[in-house]
């Protein structure tokens, strides 16, 4: 039975800003990876009905496994909700990711939902993912340098 896991985190960055590192190529790459990975974008068309392709790489081993996807609804600031499915076979099924922001008086307020995990992947697995992705993407929006 595919699962689902809910995430929630307050960054100290506006809403505008972490939005943008969902839907820049270069952005992703850097701090969507969990930690000992490495991205590749292959392919990123940020628009409804838009997709994307991406592979992540452990840089210890040196394995990769390649995902992509497809834009469900994008409203600027708000909320994103996209697909994703594995290309390897063992991993079947596709995954809806729905990213929720909300601006608070100290920056944005995130919950992000993934549902349709693949059996074969442990729960806590993507929770730790996510926990590495999201300090990644802390470090990248929540600097207001102006130089």
């Amino acid at each position: 039975m595919p699962s689902t896991i809910r995430l929630h985190r307050v960054l100290t960055a506006p809403a505008e800003k972490v939005y943008r590192a969902f839907l820049e190529a270069d952005a992703l790459a850097k701090w969507l990876p969990p930690n000992g990975f490495t991205c590749t974008v292959h392919h990123f068309e940020p628009r409804v009905g838009g997709t994307f392709r991406m592979s992540f790489r452990n840089f210890t081993t040196g394995d990769s496994h390649a995902f992509g996807g497809d834009y469900v609804e994008l409203v600027p600031g708000e909320r994103l909700r996209y697909t994703d499915r594995f290309d390897d076979p063992n991993l079947p099924g596709e995954m809806e990711v729905t990213v929720t922001l909300k601006s608070v008086s100290v920056g944005t307020e995130i919950d992000i939902v993934q549902a349709g995990i693949p059996d074969l992947i442990p729960p806590e697995a993507c929770y730790l993912g996510w926990q590495e992705s999201l300090r990644g993407l802390a470090r990248l929006v929540e600097p207001d340098i102006r130089q």
